[in-house]
């Protein structure tokens, strides 16, 4: 097991630690300076030292694939740019807003769609620009909900968090505040009672949504994080990534799914990987997640059922693609597959 007592924040770091390989520094330092980098002790400890390419690994050490970059991806794969009225706001659905309060992160995922604005270096939202994007959510009504993100907008200390959903609680219109995160599976010790304090709003429901892609990143720590927001009345969902080589097969992923459903969070989005640079090799194609879906189907609970989507290049927002079980055949009729593959009409014959 790694004894990592701080966050790896370099090459040397993380060879150091033995996470990555002496003789592959060289070629990985190109990655490290393009993209940021920063493993958590919490993370650390997860990485199996026998198999640095094992699905923590993969997820957030560098790999010289990194520098890999297809035509079709891009750097702005999902179209926060396009959607950003003010600076800090990303304004995609009619309801709902983004909130992007930071660009730092605990950890920094090898396949982040915004792997190209994110990091240490990445310029922060100042007090003009919150004010401005504050000013934005509470001129529109018709704005339901705000989603905290960034970066990771747990790295805020709780005052400073405190403060800004207190703002939000002002806006008379706004319902829901969204908070994402993977601050409880990168950093467990970080979600305080003062920083569940800080979530909470009068008169607004809170919501966190947790990222996490492996069962392994649930350790009892990280359950008992999430326990401090749940028992709290936070509720929790989840979000993953559908990644190659870390959670493409069904059962990690039905154990994944299992996993956050016994610590009460429920699956929300599996995420079809974005076309975010340098991360085709992390990526599947749809078709083998499509017959993924289908394994979950009907072998694991409803309730660890996520909704398989992608988000369309180009800010056209999320679109469910799991596999079809219905077809029509004929006026007022219709053909049923079952999870076990059997085809059935509706309505039955008489």
């Amino acid at each position: 097991m790694n004894t990592v007592t701080k966050t790896l924040r370099s090459l040397s770091d993380l060879t150091d630690a033995e996470l990555v390989h002496a003789d592959k520094r060289a070629a990985l330092e190109q990655v490290a300076a393009r993209y940021a980098v920063a493993v958590t002790p919490a993370i650390a400890a997860l990485v199996d030292q026998s198999d640095l390419d094992d699905p923590i690994a993969r997820q957030f050490t560098p790999d010289a694939a990194e520098l890999d970059r297809r035509p079709e991806e891009s750097f702005d794969p999902i179209g926060d740019f396009t959607h950003s009225p003010v600076e800090g706001i990303v304004h995609r659905y009619p309801d709902r807003v983004l909130l992007k309060l930071t660009h730092i992160c605990a950890v920094y995922c090898r396949f982040c769609f915004r792997r190209e604005m994110i990091g240490p270096r990445a310029p922060a939202l100042n007090a003009a620009a919150l004010d401005a994007a504050l000013g934005y959510i509470a001129a529109r009504s018709d704005i339901w909900e705000v989603v905290l993100t960034g970066g990771d907008p747990l790295v805020l200390s709780p005052r400073r968090l405190k403060k800004i959903v207190s703002r939000l609680a002002e806006i008379a219109h706004l319902a829901v505040i969204r908070v994402h995160t993977r601050m409880p599976v990168a950093d467990p010790a970080r979600i305080t009672p003062a920083l569940v304090r800080a979530l909470k709003a009068p008169g607004k429901a809170t919501y966190v949504v947790l990222h996490a892609n492996h069962p392994r990143e649930l350790t009892p720590a990280a359950r008992a994080a999430c326990a401090r927001l749940i028992d709290a009345g936070i509720p929790l969902l989840s979000q993953s990534v559908l990644l190659r080589g870390v959670n493409d097969d069904s059962a990690t992923l039905g154990e994944l799914m299992r996993t956050f459903v016994a610590c009460r969070i429920k699956p929300y989005y599996l995420h079809h990987a974005d076309l975010a640079p340098g991360t085709s090799h992390l990526r599947t194609t749809i078709a083998h997640g499509q017959e993924l879906m289908r394994a979950l189907r009907g072998r694991y609970s409803g309730l660890c059922q996520p909704t398989y989507v992608l988000d369309i290049p180009g800010g056209h927002g999320k679109s469910p693609i799991g596999p079809s079980y219905l077809a029509a055949d004929g006026p007022g009729r219709y053909r049923a597959t079952d999870f076990n593959g059997g085809d059935h009409c509706y309505p039955p014959p008489k």
